[in-house]
């Protein structure tokens, strides 16, 4: 099962355009607080990651968040730009009732010079 799981995680990174992850750090699977994840250590030329340079980078980073109601009996989608830093508020916000629907999809939006 576990196998399964590794080879449909690495192929999902392997069809990522933008992918800079390492196979070597794709390959143990591990579970926490319901969710399956992969640790990465360095990227795919072997080096480590730096702090400064990835909390720079999610400055320019945003989603596009789609979002499916029901308005007077038709369905409606609405897609929120959110930038990397507002993420947890806009999510926190169908949590809290402020925002409401069903998110159909999240497309993560990269900046042009991501190494």
């Amino acid at each position: 099962m576990a196998d399964e799981i590794n080879k449909k995680v690495i192929s999902l990174f392997s069809k990522n355009k933008k992918n800079r992850l390492s196979l070597d750090g794709q390959k143990k699977i591990k579970y926490y607080a319901g969710f399956n994840y992969v640790k990465v250590k360095h990227d795919s030329n072997g080096n480590k990651f730096r702090k400064e340079f990835l909390l720079k980078y999610r400055e320019k980073c945003h989603y596009m968040v789609t979002v499916m109601r029901e308005i007077e009996g038709e369905v409606v989608l609405y897609s929120y730009e959110v930038p990397n830093d507002d993420l947890f508020k806009f999510m926190k916000s169908f949590d809290e009732n402020t925002l409401d629907g069903t998110i159909i999809e999240i497309d993560k939006y990269f900046p042009d010079d991501i190494v």
